[in-house]
């Protein structure tokens, strides 16, 4: 279930981050084909709470600045573990494929920190992004973390869709690939969400806080090195838990 309004609030934002410049009540409801009389409400809404304002009279709307205080003073309490965007330029440098830092939220993969390949064909992996827990190798990595318990509720509710021909359809072959994967020491992707992408996970622990890391790219390129990505990514995780300690 989604809530219109909320998510209109977003499209907005995102709008604006994709637009750079001020945008007035007319072009915002033609953008989305919203009403004039409800876009007027939310952007009245949002311009008196602070969130938008006018950066010239008459000239549009604007997210104001007290969006990245928010964001500043929400990151400060859960921050992203230091050093991690260096991790994932090296990674991205030794590999040439794209590295991405997950964290679980709800049933999916939330990726948190990302860095793409500067290769032309990749793993497109903008932050934001979320894919299931179930069918990627980044989300088995997470789910291998939680407590049996909490995992059989996640893959007792999980739709079993199949995305590809590789795609893993019940809780059991779930289960199972976990154990194998855990086993062999890495988590393997094997275009079974998305047709011709693949790559290797690894989950890891900072402190109290879960993740995974991921190394990702087409199946043409990475197939027949999945082996050598997980050695890297094996390597260089953990010199990085080495160097950065537990977190504290």
């Amino acid at each position: 279930m989604s809530i219109k309004q909320v998510g209109n609030v977003l499209d907005l934002l995102e709008y604006f981050a994709g637009r750079q410049r001020p945008a007035s009540l007319a072009e915002i409801a033609r953008h989305f084909g919203w009403p004039r009389s409800s876009t007027f409400n939310l952007l009245l809404t949002l311009t008196n709470r602070g969130f938008l304002y006018e950066p010239r009279a008459r000239a549009g709307y604007y997210p104001a600045p007290v969006w990245a205080e928010l964001i500043t003073q929400i990151e400060r309490g859960q921050p992203i573990p230091h050093g991690m965007r260096a991790l994932l330029d090296q990674l991205v440098r030794e590999t040439g494929e794209t590295a991405v830092l997950a964290a679980a939220s709800g049933a999916h993969a939330l990726f948190i920190e990302t860095v793409e390949s500067p290769s032309a064909v990749r793993y497109a992996a903008p932050v934001g992004k979320r894919v299931p827990l179930h069918v990627t190798a980044t989300g088995r990595a997470l789910l291998s973390q939680m407590s049996a318990g909490d995992r059989a509720a996640i893959l007792e509710k999980a739709a079993y869709e199949k995305y590809t021909d590789t795609t893993r359809v019940s809780a059991a072959q779930v289960e199972a690939e976990i154990a194998a994967s855990v086993q062999r020491g890495w988590f393997e992707g094997n275009a079974e969400y998305t047709q011709d992408l693949g790559g290797v996970a690894m989950p890891f622990a900072f402190g109290e806080r879960r993740y995974a890391l991921l190394v990702a790219g087409p199946m043409f390129r990475v197939a027949a090195r999945l082996p050598e990505l997980a050695r890297i990514l094996r390597e260089r995780l953990a010199r990085y838990l080495a160097e950065e300690g537990d977190g504290d």
